[in-house]
């Protein structure tokens, strides 16, 4: 909703995105050519930096950003490459293809804020205030007990914990929008601002957490994650004052569809299939229609990439194999498995491996990958946002 504008002017659009690693971003910028070698997505790359290489700085679109590193240390300025996870070289997360197409389709200067933590669950870390502090279900205080564990500290525990990254989130925007010359400093106090919408890209640690949810596997698993999310969506609203704020959900899709899983991945096949159909739910409740919108990130996935990555796994056993084998000095071991590599893969897969810089669960590493689901959540913005040209 607009806040102290002008008759004669805009308000400032404000974005907030929101959640765990993947919303801070993994992909290094050495993964940019990547982006160019696939003519669907090339024109991407166009966008993501200059004529000289180097990634683009965005004129009308400036980031504050906490929990890039893990901390609440505050990274603010213009948009560029950067304010992905913080580490080993520079890397991107959506917020920079985000913030370059919804500038470029609103046609209007942009604030981006960010907080996002690795390793952050929706049941306890961001739980929503309405849902009340996290409790242990039944099979959680029995494995307590049989641990012999101290469930009344443990419990106190948990609950001091839950919210703890929701207060921050909401701490953090606040404190931004009270002084938006600090980080824009060509903000027009006149027109004021706007909370455009928030973006919410999280999901791993409770996927994967078998004690919270104990039926994961089962129709409906994953049930609570829904409700919680819905509350989660209902609380940023009351708390920001933005009762119709567009929120995009940004549904987990590391391994792309489940209908395309080879036999290896067949394991977590309902799994994922179950997680994700609890994330995408809210943006079917009645309540929330034309104002929450859910973005499958499976359709991003590079199934190419995951392939010839895990065509590496032979050159681990292979390298295993030339180490064992006493009669081979240093260097021709090295030789051999140099040779080897050359057989397993062309000169263009050996290319495309380029454009993986991490882990699978972080979407690879890829820019390609995540410059794509950058784009996806502006486009899912941008239509629900009422100003859009």
């Amino acid at each position: 909703m607009p806040h102290a504008s002008a008759a004669d002017g805009t308000p400032l659009k404000v974005f907030i995105l929101v959640g765990q690693s993947n919303m801070q971003g993994h992909a290094e910028v050495s993964t940019f050519d990547h982006v160019g070698m696939d003519p669907a997505t090339a024109g991407l790359l166009k966008d993501m930096r200059t004529a000289d290489g180097s990634p683009t700085v965005c004129k009308n679109v400036w980031i504050s950003s906490i929990g890039n590193d893990g901390t609440e240390t505050e990274h603010h300025g213009q948009l560029t490459a950067g304010y992905g996870a913080m580490g080993r070289g520079t890397k991107i997360g959506p917020e920079f293809t985000f913030g370059i197409y919804t500038q470029k389709t609103l046609d209007e200067p942009i604030l981006i804020i960010k907080t996002a933590w690795g390793g952050k669950s929706l049941h306890t870390d961001f739980r929503p205030p309405s849902a009340g502090p996290y409790e242990f279900n039944e099979t959680q205080l029995a494995n307590l007990k049989k641990q012999g564990k101290d469930i009344e500290q443990m419990q106190a525990e948990r609950r001091q914990a839950s919210g703890h990254y929701y207060r921050l989130m909401i701490e953090h925007v606040k404190n931004v929008l009270a002084d938006i010359k600090r980080v824009y400093p060509k903000y027009d106090s006149d027109a004021g601002y706007e909370l455009a919408g928030m973006v919410w890209f999280q999901g791993w640690n409770d996927m994967v957490d078998q004690g919270v949810y104990p039926n994961r596997s089962q129709p409906g698993g994953y049930a609570m994650y829904s409700e919680l999310l819905a509350q989660f969506i209902r609380d940023v609203r009351r708390d920001l004052d933005a009762e119709k704020m567009p929120f995009v959900i940004g549904v987990m899709g590391v391994g792309g569809p489940v209908d395309q899983y080879g036999p290896s991945q067949q394991r977590y096949k309902s799994t994922h299939e179950g997680f994700r159909a609890a994330m995408a739910a809210p943006a079917k409740m009645p309540e929330f229609q034309g104002n929450v919108a859910a973005v499958l990130t499976e359709k991003y996935w590079d199934a190419e990439l995951a392939e010839l990555k895990a065509r590496g796994g032979q050159i681990k056993e292979k390298s295993k194999e030339l180490d064992a084998d006493e009669s081979l000095n240093r260097q021709q071991r090295e030789a051999k498995l140099a040779e080897f590599r050359e057989q397993l893969y062309t000169p263009r897969e050996l290319e495309i491996l380029k454009g993986s810089s991490n882990a699978e669960f972080h979407y690879n590493g890829s820019a390609k990958i995540m410059a794509q689901i950058g784009k996806g959540f502006a486009d899912a913005i941008v239509s629900m946002t009422s100003t859009s040209k």
